[in-house]
């Protein structure tokens, strides 16, 4: 038999954790040395409104100014659908996205783009055949693919995602970015990504490691029913209903007013409520009201998680934005 490079062994032991090749989804490989985008500035105020680039995941927005519509725009969110949290993941395990991490000799497989070509940037993506899909293999829904190289530590994710095997393996996809995690540069305008908003994905979610050691640093993906026609850097996207102002555009920051109390909650669901006060959410794509991502991962306590559905959409605030709201 012929000997494997150093390189594709290390891959194909990584490969061989991958959520995507067994039948239980968690505990998921750990990202290296890769950090998700770089920090803001240190010089950076606390009181700084919301910064227009990828930095924004990882900014303290505790004591940022709170936008003058603040209070209209969460009057729209809540009369437009449910007005109460509401964590989208758990069980079952499909529930939620999952997602894949490769190294060194990941193979690079094309992307054949189905309906946002001119908007998503070229394959080929170190993006295994059997990687994991959010839904599941069979599902009709969304179908993400979210894979991160660590040996490179750039982001891949892919939207309405199917493997295919006809003329040589292959993805077909609507659309698909990749993001360096060590750069804080943006999307072009009017760009979509494998969300409606322009942004990436994977940095916004909740995963289950992070939120059982009590610590989530970043700011967390959420959706509402309606937006408006419009984004705000971060985003570079929009797919509103409506250019009603009031309505939240695609890259708008909330977060959990700070007189919020916790003193109810417990274990993950805490780390998670204080992440909310700290970092915010910022709004990436249309769906159900006040819906927020995390990682498909069989050890989410449902029970526990059930403790955010307590908080109202009342209880959060739009902070200000550095940047203005762009419309489509």
């Amino acid at each position: 038999m012929r000997s494997l490079a150093i390189g594709a062994v290390a891959a194909l032991v990584l490969a061989l954790s991958l959520p995507g090749l067994t039948s239980a989804l968690g505990p998921y490989p750990d990202l290296g040395g890769c950090s998700l985008f770089p920090n803001p500035p240190a010089s950076l105020s606390p009181r700084a409104p919301s910064l227009p680039s990828q930095a924004a995941w990882n900014q303290n927005i505790s004591k940022a100014p709170v936008a003058p519509n603040s209070a209209t725009t969460i009057a729209y969110i809540n009369a437009h659908g449910d007005n109460f949290l509401h964590p989208d993941f758990g069980s079952p395990r499909a529930y939620g996205f999952p997602y894949a991490i490769v190294g060194t000799g990941q193979p690079k497989l094309p992307i054949h783009y189905t309906a946002y070509g001119s908007e998503s940037d070229r394959g080929p993506f170190p993006v295994p055949a059997n990687a994991p899909v959010e839904g599941g293999q069979g599902s009709d829904g969304d179908r993400h693919v979210l894979v991160v190289d660590r040996s490179s530590c750039v982001l891949y994710e892919l939207y309405r995602a199917f493997p295919k095997r006809d003329g040589g393996t292959h993805w077909n996809a609507d659309s698909g970015a990749s993001w360096d995690l060590r750069s804080t540069e943006l999307r072009p305008d009017s760009w979509t990504s494998a969300d409606a908003a322009g942004l990436p994905i994977f940095p916004g979610l909740v995963r289950y490691d992070e939120a059982a050691a009590g610590k989530v640093d970043h700011a967390i993906r959420v959706t509402f029913e309606s937006t408006r026609d419009a984004w705000v850097h971060p985003a570079s996207h929009c797919a509103g209903d409506t250019a009603n102002p009031s309505a939240p555009s695609m890259g708008t920051r909330l977060r959990l007013k700070p007189g919020f109390g916790l003193n109810n909650f417990s274990g993950p669901a805490l780390a998670i409520a204080r992440a909310l006060k700290r970092y915010g959410m910022i709004v990436a794509d249309n769906g159900s009201n006040w819906f927020f991502s995390g990682s498909s991962d069989r050890r989410w306590d449902d029970d526990n998680l059930n403790q955010l559905k307590r908080i109202p959409g009342s209880a959060f605030q739009v902070v200000k934005s550095r940047a203005r709201p762009r419309s489509c």
